[in-house]
This record gives structure tokens, C-alpha cells and sequence, in this order.
């Protein structure tokens, strides 16, 4: 056999394993979409997207969380003396 030869029939080979990857790819992806989930063709998730907290959330947030720990730390101090 020649390496022509040889590199042609490696290539048929790699040619049907492709095959065979984009097709259970497709199925993967029809699986997704099926339980409900977009799949972009990059592999990239279009479904749901990330939520964003406004400055004003964030700010009643530290505040909470500010007097919580300060609550625990005159607890805590409390307890000691």
C-alpha cells in the first residue's frame, strides 16, 4: 500500500468518525432543548440570563448585614464581661 493511498483511507476514517460525533451532538442537543434549554451552536446557553442587583439592593444589603455582625459583636462582648 502507498502513503497516498494509506492517507486517503485515514481520512474516509476520520471523515465517518466526525459523522458519527456531529450526530450525537445533535442528539445531545435535542435532549437539551427538549427539558427546556436553548443551545447556541457554540456550545454557548441562551436560556436564562444572569440577574443583576441595582446599587440600591446592594446597599440595604451591606447595611443588614453591617447590623447583623454588629448585633453579634455586642452579643458577643456582652458575654464575655
Amino acid at each position: 500500500m502507498n502513503i497516498l493511498a494509506a492517507l486517503r483511507q485515514a481520512e474516509a476514517k476520520l471523515k465517518k468518525q466526525a459523522d458519527r460525533a456531529r450526530k450525537q451532538l445533535d442528539a445531545v442537543r435535542g435532549a437539551m432543548k427538549a427539558l427546556g434549554r436553548e443551545v447556541a451552536s457554540s456550545g454557548k446557553r441562551i436560556g436564562k440570563k444572569k440577574r443583576k442587583m441595582s446599587a440600591a439592593a446592594r446597599a440595604r444589603i451591606g447595611k443588614a448585614t453591617k447590623l447583623r455582625w454588629a448585633k453579634f459583636r455586642a452579643a458577643k462582648a456582652k458575654g464575655k464581661h
